[in-house]
C-alpha cells in the first residue's frame, strides 16, 4: 500500500510518511500484544509505577520537542499544544499512584457475618484497542493508553491518519521509559481497515470521535460482548449569571470557546447570558474575540492557530454561512483567513441564530460560538439542557450561585468560573458523556477499573449456606436466621 503522507495544516510543510497498515498487519500486532500482555500482567505494580513516573519526567524534560511536533501536525497554538503535554504528564502521574490501590484485593461484606469472608480481585481485560482522534493527537492517544497499561493491559492504538506522528512520539517516550516491547503498539492506517480490525480483535474498545462513528463501533462491541467506552460529540452550553465577575469572565469565556481553535469536544459553543449583564458582557466579549492574535507560528504569541485542514475549514465556513443566510448576525469573525493559509478561520461570535440553522443544534467543532440573551437563570438552564448532547458545561457566577446552577445541568462535567480545564484536570473524578455524548468514563477510579475484569472470591467457614451434610436443614436455617439478625445490628 502507498504510505500516508503527513502535512502541516498551518504551513503546508511535508512532515513525513507513515505506513498504511493492512488488516492482517493489525491482527499480527494483536498476536504480539497478547504475548507481551501475559508477561506485563505479571510485572509488579511497583515496576509499572516506576515506568510511568519516568514517562512523566521525560515529558516535562522534552516538552519543547513535543510541543513543536504537536503544533506542526495540528496547526494549533502553542498554549493549546501545552494542554496536551500537561494532560499526558498528569495522567501518567495519576495512574502510576492509583493503579496499585485499585488493583489491590478489596475486602467486601460477606453473605453472612463471621461465616463468609469475601474479597474482590481485579485482572486486566487483555489487549485494549484505542482509536484516537486528530484534535488532541498526543493527549488522547497517550492518556487512554497509559490508563490501560497501568492496569496490566497491552494496547493497540490507531491514530487518525492526519496526525499519526504525535502518537508515534508517545510510543517512543514509553519505550524510552522502559515499557516492554509490544505492550503499546501504534498501527497507522484507515479507520475502514485498521479501525475495523481493532474493533474486531480487541478485548475492550476505547474510542474518541463523532457520535455517528461511536454508534457503529458500539454495535460491533455489543455483538462481541466486549467492554466499550466512548467520548463522542458535544454542543456544550455556557451560562453567564448576573453576578459574574466580568474582569474574570470575559477572558475565561474566550478561552472556553476558542481553545484549540474550537476543535474540542468540551469547548463551549452556546452562550446564554442573563439580560441584567448582557449589555456589559457581550460588547466586552466581542472586543476580546476580535482582538485575538491568529498565527501558525511555533511561539507563544498566538491566541489561536489554524484548523486541522482546508476541508474542515470549508465545513465550518459552510455552517456559518448557512446560519447567516437564515438571519444570524455576525458580531465578529465569520470569515476565512486566506492570507494566513487555507485552514485558518477567524474566531466567530453569532447572535440571532435561527433554530433551523444546522449549527443551532449540531456541533461545529470550530471557532464559532452563538450568544443568546435570556431573562432568567431558569430559562438559561432550560436552554442549556435542550440538546441531545451532555458532555461539558460552564457557568460563570459567584461560587454559590454557580454551584446551584451546576447541579441542574445535564452534563458529565460542569465547570464553575472555568471553561473545561478544572473538571478535566481533576484526575481523581470521572469525565465522560451523558446522552449522545458517549458512555463510560475517563479519569477517576472508573477510568482505570473499566480496563479490568472483577473476580469475587467468597470463602465460607463452618457451614455451607446452601446446605451441609453435617448440619440438618432446620438447624442450618435457625443458624442463618440468627446470623442475619446479628449481622443487621453490626451493619447498622
Amino acid at each position: 500500500m502507498s504510505p500516508i503522507t503527513v502535512t502541516s495544516p498551518s504551513s503546508g510543510d511535508h512532515l513525513g510518511e507513515v505506513a498504511e497498515h493492512s488488516a492482517a498487519e493489525t491482527t499480527a500486532a494483536f498476536v504480539a500484544a497478547r504475548r507481551a500482555q501475559r508477561q506485563w500482567q505479571e510485572t509488579a505494580v511497583t515496576r509499572r509505577k516506576q515506568i510511568l513516573l519516568r514517562l512523566h519526567d521525560a515529558i516535562l524534560q522534552r516538552q519543547d520537542e513535543i510541543l513543536d511536533l504537536i503544533q506542526r501536525e495540528t496547526g494549533k497554538s502553542r498554549a493549546s499544544a501545552f494542554e496536551e503535554v500537561m494532560d499526558v504528564a498528569i495522567t501518567a502521574r495519576h495512574c502510576a499512584y492509583a493503579a496499585g490501590r485499585l488493583l489491590a484485593p478489596r475486602r467486601a461484606r460477606g453473605a453472612l457475618p463471621i461465616l463468609t469472608r469475601t474479597r474482590v480481585e481485579r485482572d486486566p481485560v487483555g489487549v485494549v484497542g484505542v482509536i484516537a482522534p486528530w484534535n488532541y493527537p498526543f493527549s488522547l492517544a497517550a492518556s487512554d493508553a497509559i490508563a490501560a497499561i497501568a492496569m496490566g493491559n497491552a494496547v493497540v492504538l490507531k491514530p487518525d491518519s492526519q496526525t499519526p506522528l504525535s502518537a508515534l512520539k508517545a510510543a517512543e517516550l514509553l519505550a524510552d521509559a522502559g515499557l516492554p516491547e509490544h505492550v503499546f503498539q501504534v498501527v497507522t492506517g484507515s479507520g475502514r481497515v485498521v479501525g475495523q480490525a481493532i474493533a474486531h480483535e480487541c478485548d475492550y474498545l476505547m474510542f474518541t470521535g463523532s457520535t455517528a462513528t461511536g454508534r457503529e463501533l458500539a454495535a460491533i462491541a455489543g455483538r462481541r460482548l466486549i467492554g466499550y467506552s466512548a467520548e463522542l460529540g458535544g454542543k456544550n452550553p455556557l451560562i453567564v449569571a448576573p453576578d459574574a465577575d466580568l474582569a474574570r469572565t470575559v477572558p475565561g469565556v474566550r478561552a472556553a470557546c476558542f481553545s484549540n481553535s474550537g476543535q474540542l469536544c468540551i469547548s463551549a459553543e452556546r452562550i446564554y447570558v442573563h439580560r441584567d449583564i448582557a449589555e456589559r458582557f457581550i460588547p466586552a466579549f466581542v472586543d476580546a474575540v476580535a482582538s485575538m492574535r491568529i498565527s501558525g507560528g511555533l511561539d507563544w504569541e498566538a491566541d489561536m492557530g489554524s484548523l486541522i485542514s482546508a476541508q474542515h475549514c470549508e465545513r465550518v465556513a459552510g455552517m456559518v454561512d448557512d446560519a447567516v443566510r437564515g438571519g444570524a448576525r455576525v458580531l465578529t469573525g465569520g470569515r476565512r483567513l486566506p492570507d494566513l493559509g487555507p485552514a485558518f478561520y477567524a474566531p466567530t461570535v453569532l447572535a440571532d441564530v435561527p433554530e433551523d440553522a444546522a449549527l443551532y443544534r449540531e456541533e461545529v467543532f470550530g471557532p464559532v460560538v452563538t450568544v443568546e440573551v435570556v431573562d432568567s437563570i431558569a430559562t438559561a438552564i432550560e436552554r442549556a439542557n435542550d440538546t441531545r448532547y451532555g458532555l461539558n458545561a460552564s457557568v460563570w457566577a459567584k461560587p454559590a450561585t454557580g454551584s446551584r446552577i451546576a447541579s441542574r445541568l445535564h452534563a458529565s462535567t460542569v465547570n464553575v468560573n472555568e471553561g473545561f480545564s478544572a473538571a478535566w484536570a481533576s484526575m481523581d473524578a470521572p469525565m465522560g458523556g451523558w446522552k449522545d455524548s458517549g458512555l463510560g468514563r475517563r479519569h477517576g477510579a472508573e477510568g482505570l477499573t473499566k480496563y479490568t475484569e472483577s473476580r469475587t472470591v467468597a470463602v465460607q467457614k463452618v457451614a455451607s449456606i446452601s446446605g451441609n451434610a453435617l448440619v440438618p436443614p432446620e438447624t442450618l436455617a435457625k443458624t442463618v436466621t440468627l446470623a442475619l439478625r446479628w449481622g443487621k445490628r453490626i451493619i447498622r
